[in-house]
């Protein structure tokens, strides 16, 4: 038996517990468990917010500002090639 299925086999006793369903009714609890699951996603935000700061501020390119960057080079390069192709047409006529 995997991990996987021990913590699912575990989930399923916890909520047949009353003592689980009572917890669950609690309002505070809820809310604690709310703040708890956003959690990760307010760290993440924080840190990219503060490594694009320090980045400015350092006056490096963030990721975003390099794969900007890059699609706007790959579209350069295929207007050049558009024109490169033109050029031989003309050439050739």
């Amino acid at each position: 038996m995997g991990i996987k299925d021990e913590v699912k086999k575990r989930g399923l006793q916890l909520m047949g517990d009353p003592r689980f369903l009572k917890l669950m009714q609690n309002e505070q609890f809820m809310k604690a468990m709310m703040t708890v699951v956003q959690v990760p996603g307010k760290v993440e935000t924080f840190t990219t917010e503060q490594t694009e700061r320090f980045a400015k501020m350092m006056r490096l390119a963030t990721d975003e500002e390099f794969k900007a960057l890059q699609r706007q080079v790959k579209n350069l390069e295929a207007q050049v090639a558009r024109l490169e192709r033109k050029l031989a047409e003309k050439t050739a006529d």
